[in-house]
């Protein structure tokens, strides 16, 4: 393992007492038990604020799939950060929702948090309109909503806490574009259809591809950010399209997936984009002697701790941003040794540490 490499998310008092998993010289680590660190005095704020209270907070997080692995590191994160905010008296509990894909069943979901009077709801939306109604719904009976990952496109809720995702689509494709000068035949493999980051991720893909003629999109595939459907969705394209001459992927396992159906039909090594998944990120790290070469933007996992945070402000009564825009971290040929090698698993994200000042410009100071 490389130390120092991948220190472990430090979210500092800086910023509402804001310290996750804190560690001068550790590494982040999956499922780790390790809870936020906050000295009493960093944290004297929101002891007086949580004294003023009448109750503490119960809130909930509708997603719209746990199922990837992506998910299941945000939800530790999350859970985690609800740990530091029961310690301090704040909070109750935060009840988490799988909709499993489906978006009826996460407006039902909703329906419910707002039925049964959550404090707060955090939101990671299966479609980008069809949630709208439901969470004005929730911001009109005085529930706050923040929404990250996945966005809906109403913006009536309290906040979006997010990086900007269509830029992550333009600055993949851009790449791609560049190193297949201008031209080629390119398969697209993004996330499941109607799902809002998604969606978003590929429009801007698509305006960038489309400043360029000669760039053919041969196939647009959709499958779970997961490796074994994107493996199912990838093999068939690749069967119809041999001489395909790059990949515009959405997802580190989706690429992964692509890589090793690449290799399987002994095909000649294609440009492909990817994201900061710890599998894909080897395999990338092994390949590139051989003259592979990829980009990955990383969407960082604890931007539910930072969405858990920014409730419990709007709750707090302080002044909160409706549109908190998250710097996009990129991965490219010559900053991937700064991820790998290390010794986490496939299934791991990994992401390098936020400063005091990038903190502060993310949430802002609390001013009421």
């Amino acid at each position: 393992m490389k130390t120092g490499k991948l220190k472990r998310l430090t979210l500092t008092a800086a910023v509402l007492s804001l310290t996750l998993f804190a560690a001068a010289c550790g590494q982040i680590k999956e499922n780790s038990d390790a809870s936020p660190s906050v000295s009493p005095a960093a944290s004297g704020q929101a002891g007086q604020t949580a004294a003023a209270q009448d109750h503490k907070y119960v809130i909930g997080w509708s997603t719209i799939y746990l199922t990837p692995s992506w998910m299941q590191e945000t939800n530790k994160f999350l859970t985690d950060r609800a740990e530091y905010w029961k310690s301090q008296g704040v909070l109750d509990k935060v009840v988490v929702t799988n909709a499993n894909g489906d978006t009826s069943v996460q407006i039902s979901q909703i329906e419910n948090m707002i039925s049964q009077k959550y404090d707060a709801i955090l939101v990671d939306a299966g479609s980008a309109t069809a949630l709208n109604p439901v969470l004005e719904k929730a911001v009109n009976a005085g529930i706050p909503v923040v929404a990250f990952d996945s966005l809906p496109s109403t913006d009536k809720i309290t906040s979006k806490v997010n990086p900007d995702t269509k830029e992550w689509g333009s600055v993949m494709a851009q790449w791609l574009a560049d190193k297949l000068g201008g031209k080629g035949k390119v398969i697209a493999m993004n996330g499941p259809a109607g799902v809002a980051v998604s969606e978003e991720r590929w429009a801007g893909a698509k305006e960038v591809f489309d400043q360029y003629p000669d760039i053919k999109i041969v196939a647009n595939l959709h499958s779970e950010y997961n490796e074994g459907p994107a493996m199912q969705a990838i093999l068939p394209a690749l069967d119809a399209n041999p001489d395909v001459d790059g990949i515009f992927s959405q997802g580190g396992s989706m690429s992964s997936a692509a890589i090793k159906a690449i290799q399987q039909k002994n095909m000649k090594l294609i440009p492909v984009t990817g994201e900061n998944y710890n599998g894909y990120l080897k395999q990338w790290n092994d390949l590139l002697p051989k003259g592979f070469s990829s980009f990955a933007p990383a969407n960082p996992n604890w931007l539910s701790a930072l969405s858990l945070d920014q409730a419990i402000r709007a709750l707090q009564g302080y002044k909160v941003e409706k549109v908190v825009k998250v710097k996009l971290p990129t991965i490219d040929d010559n900053t991937l040794k700064d991820y790998v090698p290390n010794d986490y698993p496939d299934d791991y994200f990994p992401i390098k540490d936020l400063t005091e000042d990038e903190i502060t410009q993310i949430l802002g100071p609390l001013e009421k």
